[in-house]
């Protein structure tokens, strides 16, 4: 069996101090927003609690799907960079960057460098401009990291997902595929139809969405929006689970989840893999953390609960 866990959006904070010259761009917005909202929601021993009780799981690896950071500052870039030392080695962590980790023009340039080990695949490419997306083999299992970060103007979020990028994938996908792997892809924003607002969607999902129904994969992690969420898109020879989490750093008693994460059990053979979701993370009066849900996905589209031996059939939408 092999056990990968699932974490994102982990907007480590504090805030440092910021310039004048910082604040006149971009992020004067999400230094507003910070203040006002996330100084309060996300801050202080959830995330260290967390991170604790998901190693206590002995995971075989860590995905990481982006927004590791907040404004994208070189301080906070650094700072995340430890952050991952203290997470795990980065043989066995695999992080692709979000949409606050390219906050503003030039900041995930510096970030794919600051958290390089982290972010590059088995056979590295020679520019860091061309990343992504790459490829780990990891004992059965192939983690695809894509990249859907860019900056964008000010009150949009948005990602995108390019043609580039799609053939590169493809490639990919097909190769462990042959080789018999089970196949995972990272990115950041969900690659589903109305699963955020308009200004927060993924561009290119249609890319997507044909590279997994023509080259296939076995499961698709994405963070972005502080939400659990479970989706299916076409595959090759059944249906894909499109899975979110919540971020890791949400303290409980907000209009979000509480900071949660995923654990993926991946059992079997190719042609014969059995794919187990557990949940687990802060109740929601912050008594404390614990499992929230366990289910075992299916290739026809069911989550079927575990614990409870009862049918519990996904009702949103296939993309």
């Amino acid at each position: 069996m092999f056990r990968l866990a699932h974490i994102s959006d982990i907007h480590l904070g504090p805030l440092p101090e910021l310039s004048f010259r910082q604040l006149a761009t971009k992020r004067v917005l999400g230094y507003y927003n910070w203040q006002k909202n996330r100084k309060k929601m996300m801050f202080g021993e959830t995330l260290l609690a967390l991170t604790n009780d998901m190693h206590a799981q002995k995971p075989d690896h860590v995905a990481v799907t982006g927004d590791l950071v907040n404004l994208a500052t070189k301080q906070e870039i650094v700072a995340a960079g430890v952050w991952l030392k203290e997470l795990g080695k980065p043989l066995d962590v695999s992080v692709v960057p979000g949409n606050h980790d390219a906050y503003v023009p030039g900041a995930l340039k510096r970030a794919c460098s600051e958290w390089y080990d982290y972010m590059v695949g088995d056979e590295p490419s020679a520019a860091i401009g061309q990343m992504f997306p790459y490829v780990r083999l990891r004992g059965p299992v192939a983690i695809c990291g894509v990249s859907s970060a860019e900056a964008t103007a000010p009150f949009f979020a948005t990602g995108t997902f390019k043609r580039r990028q799609a053939l590169t994938l493809a490639r990919m996908l097909a190769a462990c595929r042959a080789t018999g792997h089970f196949c995972v892809v990272m990115i950041h924003h969900p690659p589903i139809a109305n699963s955020t607002s308009w200004h927060k969607r993924l561009i290119g999902k249609q890319y997507f969405w044909k590279v997994i129904r023509d080259s296939g994969a076995d499961l698709v992690l994405h963070g972005h929006t502080h939400l659990d969420t479970l989706y299916w898109i076409a595959g090759i020879g059944g249906l894909v689970p499109v899975v979110g989490v919540p971020s890791a750093s949400q303290n409980p008693g907000s209009d979000k989840p509480a900071a949660r994460y995923n654990l993926f059990e991946i059992e079997g053979e190719p042609g014969n893999w059995t794919l187990t979701h557990r949940e687990r993370g802060w109740r929601a009066d912050g008594s404390g953390i614990d499992w929230i849900r366990e289910r075992r996905l299916m290739r026809n589209g069911e989550a079927v609960d575990t614990r409870n031996r009862e049918d519990a059939k996904q009702a949103q939408p296939a993309a």
